[in-house]
Parts: structure tokens; C-alpha cells; sequence
């Protein structure tokens, strides 16, 4: 893989963002976007446990998805009290993905503003919380309704890997999927890189690198590729602002209604078939984008 580093900035100017990054589709963390929220130093642990305790959540393990995994089908499940325990004890490799506590603690929204000056099209219905144990994963994926993403981090610390949209077949796209066929697990320790002799086309992708710190937000453009490591137990806040194009619009409203109803119909009648297809299918995708980045 060839990375570099995301741009840091403490603050800056909404037309430089909008010019250099929003419209030029390039990550950036903004370190003081969250200076002025009350959630910055308000959210903790107990602030939560004491607002939504007794709420159940799902949660996800790290094994990648398989010919029989259903979209976004939970590994357990328990109270968020009960799981605050479990991660506070030490390193837990369980996340909590796509968590709407403001359904359940409306007043949190109180605790922060959306920053309507960088960009418009928020989705205020649909804040959402990320949370992980210390040494969970969030394997390498993109959203699927093609959405502009602000991502705070209030706790913890947090790995994250980009890669723009148009690196799909350098990644190993699963067809009708938004998930890549390639582990990232721990691709930065010594001797784990990816399986560059499974998927050679990796090493030619280009991507980002950041490591996320208590109030660190991050803009991640539309159909970007992430995949995320707590390196400490900790939780985040997404703010998605809808896809700015007709062209991003419409992607985002295929993966939801058309690409995700066939995959799921497909793991349904003809998982190992349908699972062996999208292999082949995306390891020639694979090696015509190799065979093109070299000649």
C-alpha cells in the first residue's frame, strides 16, 4: 500500500475547506471543530451509563463476514451498561456499530452543533455512535448510501485507514458489497501486512493514515474506504451529510434499495455459488486494475 498522512488542521476557513477538500474529495482532521461542544468533556462513560444503561445494543465481534453473513447482523447482544463494564475491564474486541442513542437521550443533541458553515445536507435525524472495546476492528468498507462523513473522537484512540472510492479493485471489492475481500488486521504491526501474495493489486492502492485523539474530527468524502482499530476502548459521533451529486445520489440510493436487496436474496437461495461468483468476479477486476497501474 502507498499511504500518506491526512492533513491536520486546529481550525480553517469554510471556502478553503470546501475548495481543497470537500469538492477535491480529500480526507482532513479538524483537531478543534468540537472545542466549542459541551459533549467534548461531558461524554464519558458514566454520562452514558447513566442516560442509556439499561438500553439493549448490538454488537459485533471482528470476524469477517462470510458466504453466510447477512447485512449487519449482530454477533450478541446486551445492555449498554452492561457492555460499558465488559470494555472498561480491558482490551474487548466488540463494537457497538451504528448506535442511535439520541432516540433514547434526546437531550444530547443539545451537546453539540452541526457545523452547517463547512457543509450543507446534514442528516439531523440520524447522528450516530461508534463505539469499541480496546483491540476491536471495523474491517475495510464503504458507507454504503455514499454519504460525506464528519467523525469526532471523544474517547480513546483510534487507527483509521482511507482509501478514495476509485481504489474499489485495488481493494478487492466484493460485487454487490461494500466490503473488501482483504483483511487490514493490524496491517501496521511488524509482519502483518496484508497477504500482498493473495492480493498483489494492494500494494499498488493509495490511501491515508491518521490516528484519532480525544476531540480529532475527521472528514471523510463520500465513498470513502475505511477501516478503523481501537487502540483503546473509546466512542466517536458521525454526522453524514448527504452525497452533494445527482450522479452520488442515485449510487447511494442503488446500494440501498437494488445492490443490498440482491445480495441478500442471494445469500439467502445460493450463498456458496453466490460467494464463489463475486470472488472470481472481483479478483479480475482486480487484476485488470493491477495490469493497468503498471503498464
Amino acid at each position: 500500500m502507498q499511504l500518506q498522512t491526512v492533513d491536520k488542521v486546529a481550525s480553517i476557513d469554510a471556502d478553503v475547506f470546501r475548495r481543497e477538500y470537500y469538492e477535491a474529495a480529500k480526507p482532513l482532521v479538524i483537531t478543534d471543530l468540537s472545542n466549542s461542544w459541551k459533549a467534548k468533556d461531558k461524554w464519558n462513560w458514566d454520562y452514558f451509563a447513566d442516560k442509556v444503561g439499561s438500553k439493549e445494543v448490538a454488537l459485533y465481534n471482528n470476524v469477517k463476514s462470510d458466504a453466510y453473513t447477512p447485512i449487519n447482523k449482530a454477533d450478541d447482544y446486551k445492555t449498554f451498561g452492561e457492555y460499558i463494564d465488559m470494555i472498561r475491564k480491558g482490551p474487548a474486541g466488540w463494537r457497538i456499530f451504528l448506535f442511535n442513542i439520541f432516540d433514547h437521550a434526546p437531550e444530547l443533541t443539545e451537546d453539540f452543533t452541526w457545523p452547517d458553515h463547512l457543509m450543507k445536507g446534514f442528516v439531523k435525524k440520524f447522528p450516530m455512535l461508534f463505539v469499541g472495546g480496546a483491540t476491536s476492528i471495523t474491517h475495510m468498507h464503504f458507507d454504503i448510501d455514499m454519504s460525506h462523513i464528519l467523525h469526532t473522537q471523544f474517547a480513546g484512540r483510534k487507527r483509521v485507514l482511507l482509501f478514495p472510492y476509485q481504489e474499489q479493485h485495488k481493494l478487492y471489492r466484493k460485487p454487490f458489497e461494500v466490503l473488501s475481500l482483504a483483511d487490514f488486521s493490524h496491517y501496521y504491526e511488524q509482519g502483518q501486512t496484508p497477504d500482498y501474495k493473495s492480493f498483489p493489486a494492494l500494494k499498488l492502492a493509495r490511501g491515508y493514515e491518521v490516528i484519532l485523539e480525544h476531540g480529532d474530527t475527521l472528514f471523510m468524502p463520500a465513498g470513502y474506504w475505511h477501516h478503523m482499530e481501537y487502540l483503546d476502548s473509546g466512542f466517536a459521533m458521525s454526522l453524514r451529510a448527504l452525497n452533494n451529486t445527482i450522479t452520488g445520489k442515485l449510487k447511494g440510493a442503488w446500494n440501498l434499495v437494488g445492490m443490498r436487496q440482491i445480495d441478500t436474496l442471494m445469500k439467502k437461495t445460493a450463498p456458496l455459488w453466490w460467494y464463489e461468483y463475486k470472488k472470481e468476479k472481483l479478483m479480475k477486476a482486480a487484476d485488470k486494475a493491477l495490469e493497468t497501474s503498471m503498464s
